[in-house]
């Protein structure tokens, strides 16, 4: 690179990575996003789309015909000219490279419109004037290759063009819409569709070429450095350009031997500005800084907050200048850091590091991204650097993130106890426990999460020695985000439940209509049998825990573990919330997956031997035939298990995760089944606990039976409510809603029972052992998260 006649080496790439350009896949992006809505308006509602722009043609047409085939005439001439307008503009911008990329944007374009079911359809443009010049404008004003042929070529041309004749040019081009409108006439589908075509062509074009916001304006850096006493003689990259900005290491000639720049283009404004949006949506107003209004206030902020650090005595780095440059270009230049790095030190500098953060807060001033890199001991004194999260009149809960920070920073490098042990002496203990709840993933910047080895081992440590050091039993974690994730979780349940829930309420009218004729005794002692349920599934739990948890609350729990089963499929929310419970009670991760993997196993053996007894007992009149697969179907799932079994033999990874996870876990399960053979209380609990549950949902089934007339004994009806209950296990639907009725409609009514009687029967049932249970799940659920109980 030649700048006023020296030669200034550059080493390094100063190419920015495709994907982060951030500006061009953002204009990628919308561009999609604008085609998926253009043919989902044209198929899907186009109807009142017409409507609608026939209204608005009505309202703003205020032109006579006259007028209206005038304006035509005129915005008809301009759209024709327009590729020749934007061609004589590259030309006269000598921008020779540029007329590859504009060709292939017309062409592609032009050829992607032209696709049809039979292949290639030609434009029929008919060059020959003909008696109306409306007449042949028409042609290229709406047809939609020429549309998509001018949005491409000008997508592709619009980073290299002048301003004010880009501006016009994009206004020329957009006006067709309105124009259609003035002249009360209906705006083309397949113009708009062109239009959208056309645009995502030239984005993609303009994304794998470039833009001139790519080329690096070194040389104005290197004028702005010898202007202020720099003269640049070498420039190295020592980090390309990607979410952050191109740095430079610069040799210079002056009070400095060499200086670090920073390089700010479009890409990073871009992405800048999405990060910020991105943490104001999902982070509380509390926990975000005020926002920049452009990336100019964001680099001028990093530069004043290494001058206030510096007024403290506590910046390792010294800013020399910023300020803009050319093509959209922020530049900020500072000295090289001073300083030892503390991973090359002893843990002596600990009180050094802590007792200049201390001094950092007390000057209203917080670090934001207290990595190791930007902490530096200089003169036995800790210095910072890296101030691009840095605030100034720093709230409370920003100071708090620091600390928890630099916790997790100490305490990777220094170990756990003397990191904590020089944060409690320096910061005092109240402060230091206080600060330790913000040890969580989402506190956590992404430059320690990048910097910092194993950075949530490193986090979960600090916080377990605040705790053994302070002495509190438990450090509660602090939300700062907008929604917690169990708020999203309940969200994601009610959602899942409202949309499992709409068959069952279409149907509600015919059902209400039919209750008229029910016994609702025998609908009450259903519902009193159903409670069997809940008391036998938490009879069953509280002793495959060994008696460790309150049984009364895991009564509770069983109502709200309804809910979390129903909205989950194959039930597995109801699992996860009994691990969680069990947990919460004072067993391990490990103990509450077993004991839960135990009740589970009990549960499916307990179920089979019923199921075996009933169907001995039901006997040959039962037809059992109907639930008996065919002989294809079990070949077919003795195939898909073989072909699953084969799969965890031969993958290497899914055959660690069997060593290494399942296998303990399955250990435990038959460990803790040997031993239930020799404790035989424990063991009858358990098995009736399990009993009580399949023959409370059956007691419940044939009591709705009864109450619609009866018909079916209670062997019967018992065989088809683990059968819908087996069913309910394998739907993919949560709840298993839609099989579990299906399944039960259908087994009552292979054991003689009309589909008038069937189908009410299974709809109120259903009600009493699902959507009621569901409803008072929800908020004990919500009881149970305020009691720390889940």
């Amino acid at each position: 690179m030649r700048v006023d006649g020296r030669e200034i080496p550059v080493t390094g790439s100063l190419l920015q990575p495709l994907i982060r350009r951030t500006s061009d896949i953002i204009r990628v992006v919308l561009a999609t996003l604008w085609v998926g809505v253009v043919v989902a308006a044209s198929v899907i509602t186009r109807p009142e789309w017409l409507a609608l722009e026939r209204s608005v043609s009505n309202i703003v047409g205020f032109l006579n015909p006259d007028q209206s085939n005038l304006v035509y005439l005129v915005y008809g001439m301009a759209i024709l000219a327009l590729p020749f307008a934007i061609l004589i503009e590259l030309i006269i911008g000598r921008q020779w490279k540029l007329l590859a990329g504009y060709a292939a944007a017309g062409l592609v374009a032009g050829l992607l419109l032209s696709i049809t079911g039979t292949g290639l359809s030609a434009p029929r443009w008919h060059l020959q004037v003909s008696d109306r010049l409306d007449t042949f404008l028409s042609q290229f004003l709406d047809d939609p290759r020429w549309i998509a042929m001018l949005a491409a070529v000008l997508t592709v041309s619009s980073p290299w063009l002048p301003t004010r004749p880009r501006r016009w040019l994009w206004f020329l081009l957009l006006a067709f819409a309105p124009i259609h409108l003035v002249v009360s006439t209906v705006v083309p589908a397949r113009a708009m569709f062109g239009l959208a075509v056309g645009w995502l062509v030239g984005a993609v074009i303009v994304l794998v070429v470039g833009t001139p916001a790519l080329e690096v304006p070194l040389e104005a850096a290197a004028r702005v450095l010898a202007k202020r006493g720099h003269t640049v003689t070498a420039f190295t990259v020592v980090h390309p350009a990607g979410q952050g900005p191109l740095v430079l290491a610069a040799a210079v000639e002056g009070p400095e031997r060499e200086l670090i720049v920073e390089m700010y283009g479009k890409n990073q404004r871009s992405f800048g500005a999405l990060r910020q949006v991105w943490r104001w949506l999902t982070f509380r107003t509390s926990e975000t800084a005020a926002l920049h209004g452009s990336m100019h206030r964001a680099v001028e902020h990093r530069a004043l907050m290494a001058i206030a650090a510096g007024d403290l005595e506590l910046s390792s780095v010294t800013p020399v200048a910023v300020t803009a440059l050319d093509r959209g270009w922020m530049l900020y230049s500072h000295t090289v850091a001073r300083g030892t790095p503390i991973a090359e030190l002893s843990g002596d500098v600990l009180a050094s590091v802590w007792n200049s953060l201390d001094t950092l807060h007390r000057g209203q001033i917080s670090h934001g991204d207290l990595r190791p890199a930007e902490i530096r001991i200089e003169n036995d004194r800790a210095v910072f650097s890296g101030f691009a999260n840095a605030e100034f009149g720093a709230s409370l809960k920003q100071r708090q993130s620091d600390v928890a920070q630099l916790l997790v920073s100490t305490t990777a490098i220094f170990g756990r106890e003397p990191a904590v042990r020089a944060a409690i002496d320096t910061l005092g203990e109240q402060e230091v426990v206080t600060s330790a709840s913000r040890l969580t993933k989402s506190a956590m910047p992404s430059g320690i999460k990048k910097s910092v080895p194993d950075w949530k081992a490193a986090m979960s440590s600090a916080r377990d020695e605040v705790r053994r050091q302070t002495g509190h039993d438990k450090i509660e974690a602090e939300q700062i985000t907008r929604f917690s994730r169990n708020q999203i979780i309940q969200l994601a349940l009610l959602i899942a439940l409202v949309y499992v829930a709409y068959p069952f309420v279409s149907a509600v009218p015919t059902f209400f209509t039919q209750l008229t004729t029910a016994n609702w005794w025998w609908a009450l002692l259903g519902l009193a049998t159903s409670t069997l349920t809940y008391l036998g599934a938490a009879g069953a739990l509280w002793a495959c825990a060994s008696r460790l948890v309150s049984f009364r609350n895991l009564a509770i729990m069983q109502i709200a573990n309804t809910f979390a089963a129903t909205t989950t499929p194959a039930r597995v929310g109801g699992l996860a919330l009994s691990v969680r419970f069990l947990q919460k009670g004072g067993l391990g991760a490990v103990r509450a997956t077993a004991a839960v993997a135990l009740q589970q196993a009990v549960q499916v053996i307990t179920h089979i031997s019923l199921l075996t007894i009933f169907s001995i007992a039901a006997g040959t009149s039962a037809n059992l035939s109907h639930f008996v697969p065919s002989a294809t179907v079990l070949y077919l799932i003795a195939g898909v298990a073989i072909g699953i079994a084969g799969t965890f033999m031969f993958v290497p990874k899914l055959r660690h995760w069997l060593n290494t996870s399942a296998r303990p876990q399955v250990l435990e399960v038959l460990g803790e089944l040997a031993a239930l053979a020799r404790d035989p209380k424990r063991f009858s609990v358990i098995i009736l606990g399990s009993a009580a549950i399949t023959l409370g949902q059956a007691g419940a089934l044939w009591a709705s039976v009864e109450a619609f007339g009866g018909g079916a004994s209670f062997v019967a009806v018992t065989i088809v409510t683990m059968i819908g209950g087996t069913l309910a296990s394998a739907a993919p639907t949560p709840g298993g809603v839609g099989a579990v009725e299906a399944a039960l409609i259908v087994g009552l009514q292979a054991f003689g029972l009309p589909a008038s009687i069937a189908v009410p029967s299974v709809l109120l049932y259903r009600v009493l052992t699902c959507w009621l249970p569901v409803f008072c799940g929800w908020p004990t659920m919500r009881w149970l998260a305020a009691k720390d109980m889940i």
